[in-house]
């Protein structure tokens, strides 16, 4: 199995996942990968690591989360590997839980996000993010 940590979605990402929008609510579980010290595409100096610069964008978008009638439904910090083999581990787990897919696409093409976004590309080496639906 190829798994490759990417920075963001595609056009054809996105559309893909308006493609199986059933209008109900849509899970997105994120693996994190951080880099050790926040690298700001600006140049700006920082003595910020990379998990300090991605909670900066965390708790923004937290917040746009809970605006939108979303919330951060589990976060954690990987503590280690029960079942498989990978050649790195990621560092964190977060799934956030939008009211549509429509409001994530929404979300994440705003200006507000994009501001927030900064942090995010600053603190990631990469990540994963995988849409999913609850069963129960």
């Amino acid at each position: 199995m190829l798994c490759m940590n990417k920075m963001s979605s595609t056009e054809e990402t996105i559309s893909d996942l308006m493609k199986n929008d059933d209008g109900g609510p849509v899970c997105m579980v994120n693996l994190l990968k951080f880099k050790a010290k926040a690298i700001y595409e600006d140049s700006r100096e920082t003595s910020l690591t990379g998990p300090e610069a991605y909670q900066i964008y965390g708790q923004g978008v937290a917040k746009m989360i809970g605006t939108i009638g979303g919330q951060i439904v589990f976060s954690s910090v990987v503590s280690g590997l029960v079942v498989g083999e990978v050649e790195e581990l990621w560092d964190a787990v977060a799934i956030a839980e939008y009211p549509s897919r429509q409001s994530f696409a929404d979300m994440i093409a705003s200006a507000e996000w994009a501001e927030l976004a900064i942090h995010r590309t600053a603190g990631l080496a990469g990540q994963l993010n995988i849409s999913s639906k609850r069963l129960v």
